[in-house]
């Protein structure tokens, strides 16, 4: 009987592993895939900029169109949307939204291209994926707690925002380049914490079910966007030096 109660707690044990390796994996799997989809998106429409910018943009009067706007909030809009009704959402359509929410992104971060070299973006985009990746590397295996570390990282990052819309009236050179590094400082130790939260969150799966499913998709999301945001302030960062 002991060694039967002894198999059984290990069968379980390795049931829990592979159901948290499975949260993990699709976590980063939807992730992939929407950071593919919005750079297919952004390169198709910044290689056809001849063509698609007068839908955005009115080039003799210089005023942006409606789509323009559509293209720069309506991601914010599917996020919130997202976060606030995912217990509603059912996982399909959960899922389609976070599809549209990728391609949406692409046409909105298609205007980088206008902005800066493509050889800075590149090199940029490779930096960010390896810090990414070692960050994530770092948030998976560490043993050390970072939740009070990511509380202190939330509460910075409203404050670069209250900072970035002052500095949209001052429109200074340098607090945009502190507001650029200390950017790339939060996102770079958000990527730790939100993966180990991730992977907390795994080991506590009963079973991989439809509401984990919707869960591995929320996480892919915050995973997404703190590589974005990492792209971006890197690319503030570097842009300065194009």
């Amino acid at each position: 009987m002991n060694y039967m109660e002894g198999d059984k707690i290990t069968l379980q044990g390795v049931q829990a592993q592979d159901i948290s390796r499975t949260f993990i994996s699709k976590v980063f799997m939807w992730m992939a895939g929407a950071l593919a989809l919005t750079a297919i998106t952004s390169f198709l429409i910044a290689a056809n900029f001849e063509t698609m910018l007068p839908y955005f943009i009115n080039m003799e009067t210089g005023k942006v169109s409606l789509l323009y706007w559509i293209a720069i909030f309506a991601p914010f809009v599917l996020v919130l949307t997202m976060s606030m009704a995912v217990n509603k959402l059912s996982l399909n359509v959960l899922s389609l939204l976070y599809i549209l929410y990728s391609v949406l992104m692409g046409v909105s971060l298609s205007f980088i291209f206008l902005i800066y070299d493509i050889r800075t973006i590149g090199v940029t985009f490779a930096v960010t994926a390896g810090t990414f990746i070692v960050m994530s590397v770092i948030g998976h295996t560490t043993k050390t707690d970072l939740t009070k570390f990511g509380s202190f990282l939330r509460m910075a990052l409203f404050g670069i925002i209250i900072a970035m819309l002052v500095n949209i009236f001052m429109k200074s050179g340098t607090m945009d380049y502190i507001i650029s590094i200390i950017g790339v400082l939060i996102f770079t130790g958000l990527t730790a914490y939100d993966v180990q939260k991730l992977k907390n969150y795994s080991t506590q799966i009963g079973e991989f079910n439809n509401t984990a499913g919707k869960m591995a998709l929320m996480g892919a999301l915050t995973l997404y966007l703190d590589f974005i945001n990492l792209f971006l302030f890197l690319l503030r960062v570097f842009g300065r030096r194009n």
